[in-house]
């Protein structure tokens, strides 16, 4: 069967690309590239690159990008420590709000990944230490205002 003028292209991109990965010298290239332009049907086609064809073979393995870095380590810190809030209520919340703050400091400086985790900590870390804070003021306030008015 006659090949198209697509074809004698594919086959000279497959020729072009054997001889800049230095599977074909310069001279192999030439005399195929020659040859090539003189071809006029699919197994004159094959005959020139036959030896050129690769085994298909797996891709290497490559982890995801997310899994390629360590967070680090004072953010996952950050965000154990907001998550224990709702056991240990204030004691948890303050090491979330300084790990975070640390790590969020060391993510800029270094680029580690970890960043989320860090913020994350730190938002736990401040709205479970300030709702009870705010509420003790609250109850402070209660009681100041009721000893005024008793009086």
């Amino acid at each position: 069967m006659r090949a198209t003028d697509a074809d004698r292209d594919q086959v000279h991109e497959i020729l072009q690309g054997a001889y800049a990965e230095g599977r074909l010298t310069w001279e192999e290239f030439d005399a195929r590239s020659s040859a090539l332009l003189q071809a006029k049907t699919y197994d004159q086609l094959a005959g020139l690159t036959a030896d050129l064809q690769r085994p298909a073979s797996p891709a290497p393995y490559q982890p995801l990008p997310v899994l390629a870095g360590r967070a680090n380590s004072l953010a996952t810190a950050s965000l154990v420590c907001g998550m224990c809030q709702f056991f240990f209520w204030a004691l948890a919340g303050i090491p979330a709000i300084v790990c975070g703050h640390l790590a969020r400091r060391q993510i800029r400086r270094t680029g580690e990944p970890g960043d989320g985790r860090a913020i994350t900590g730190l938002v736990l870390g401040y709205v479970f230490t300030g709702i009870p804070l705010l509420i003790g003021a609250i109850v402070v306030l209660i009681v100041v205002i009721a000893n005024a008015a008793s009086r």
